[in-house]
């Protein structure tokens, strides 16, 4: 089969869907198909509208070449449907975060939660965000399929973009083996991120910064490295924490169970019903639950018991499995 793969970063940049992309080339490639990668996000220097103007002419060919496309960027989704409508192709899109509740909460500092942006902010959109909406609207309703990590996400998406009669999948994000745990050299808590508001890291460092917090020896790392080197800092860390206003599938928590991390993650999650038994679950509108978490988790006992929770936690999701299941939604699609 012959794959196109639209996404909107790509190694060497940082971040889940850079990684899901790289991934999925790869498995791919490796089970016999021939795939082609194009990068929105190369384009970003250019005027908002210009660039995915100019990003449609520049993937035509591929779409063309193409037997299926899987848009793995919100921001792209229009465009390639755009395309596979010219052509006759299936367009697949794998939903990632939520581009337009990002770029209200960026814009107003409104610490709205995902989950009730939908049902109370429609009417304070501005005028990019209002035409944002219903090209995502129009793009979402127009594709073979939506590929869905969660069926939180799912659920928050349904009613207000129309999208009871598209074709819906829900394939998990990747679960690995598990790695290398080093004993912690201190009570480093790791909360490595992109420096947007709606992942609420001014609510988490109020936190590290009272008195009982400091006294208790935890320590706040809001660095941002490598996903290998990531890897390695997280291997010798003491726990993760992640307490944004919402977190579809949060690739960080994943890495932690692997590495054998106890967390904290804020509970507006979609990966609630998964990992339940195994982590500590915050209101991440509420500093004082916050910081309670972190009280408890640092104390000797309660972190043992959380660490023997994720070091039983046996569930797996390979990069195999995933481009298979893919595979099986582009087959099913008439």
């Amino acid at each position: 089969m012959r794959i196109l793969i639209v996404t909107g970063i790509y190694p060497p940049e940082i971040g889940g869907p850079a990684e899901y992309a790289l991934n999925l080339k790869d498995t791919w490639v490796r089970q016999g198909h021939k795939v082609k990668v194009k990068i929105f996000g190369r384009f970003r220097k250019i005027p908002w509208g210009i660039r995915h103007v100019i990003f449609l002419v520049y993937i035509l060919p591929s779409v063309m070449w193409s037997d299926c496309i899987f848009t793995l960027d919100a921001f792209t989704a229009g465009v390639s449907t755009v395309a596979s409508k010219l052509f006759n192709k299936k367009n697949i899109f794998r939903t990632g975060g939520d581009a337009l509740w990002e770029l209200y909460v960026e814009r107003t500092n409104d610490l709205v939660l995902l989950r009730d942006f939908y049902r109370t902010r429609l009417k304070k959109l501005s005028v990019k965000e209002k035409v944002t909406f219903h090209l995502m609207k129009w793009a979402l309703r127009n594709l073979s399929a939506i590929i869905w990590s969660t069926e939180w996400q799912k659920n928050i998406f349904m009613e207000p973009y129309h999208l009871s009669r598209q074709n819906h999948f829900i394939v998990e994000n990747y679960y690995g083996p598990k790695l290398e745990s080093r004993r912690p050299a201190t009570k480093n808590f790791i909360a490595g991120t992109r420096k947007l508001k709606w992942k609420n890291i001014v609510l988490v460092q109020k936190v590290f910064e009272h008195k009982d917090t400091k006294e208790s020896g935890a320590i706040l790392d809001t660095s941002i490295v490598h996903h290998d080197e990531f890897l390695n800092k997280l291997s010798q860390s003491y726990a993760v924490i992640i307490a944004s206003l919402g977190d579809i599938s949060p690739n960080t928590i994943l890495d932690a169970i692997r590495c054998g991390k106890p967390f904290i993650l804020t509970r507006e999650n979609g990966l609630y019903s998964r990992i339940k038994d195994i982590g500590l679950f915050v209101d991440p509108q509420d500093e004082e639950d916050i910081k309670s978490k972190v009280l408890w988790l640092v104390q000797e006992g309660n972190y043992a018991s959380q660490k023997a929770k994720i070091d039983s936690f046996s569930f797996s999701h390979t990069w195999e499995e995933i481009a298979g299941e893919y595979i099986t939604a582009f087959n099913s699609i008439k």
